[in-house]
């Protein structure tokens, strides 16, 4: 299955949304409240930076951008298996989130791969 633009652009905004319907449903705890705020920043950012990325001046800066983006991704999934460990949501639900974000992860580990090979060869 090949990814265009326009579908990995949707899938961040459907992960950033799935995110959001977690962190609205986090108990108002210190803890609660900590994690609401990392993971809204985190899950919502790979959407944004990947709006960023489409506008990279260099490749360089791209592969820089899509780096960002696995990093925030990354950091979501661990936010979220907190959660899901501290049973501060709906088990399901955040699996299903921790699940989209994994596959989230793959593909970008992908597609930075691809195109540091893409870069080598120009």
């Amino acid at each position: 299955m090949t990814t265009t633009k326009y579908d990995l652009e949707e899938l961040l905004i459907d992960f950033a949304i799935i995110v959001s319907e977690v962190v609205e449903g986090l108990p108002a705890t210190r803890l609660g409240n900590y994690l609401a705020g990392q993971l809204v920043r985190s899950g919502c950012s790979p959407a944004l930076n990947y709006g960023e990325a489409q506008s990279a001046e260099s490749r360089n800066d791209f592969i820089h951008k899509m780096k960002v983006i696995l990093k925030e991704l990354r950091e979501s999934l661990i936010s979220l298996k907190i959660i899901e460990r501290k049973s501060l949501y709906d088990f399901a639900k955040v699996s299903a989130a921790k699940n989209e974000c994994n596959q989230l992860v793959a593909i970008f580990v992908k597609s930075i791969e691809t195109a540091k090979a893409n870069n080598l060869k120009s």
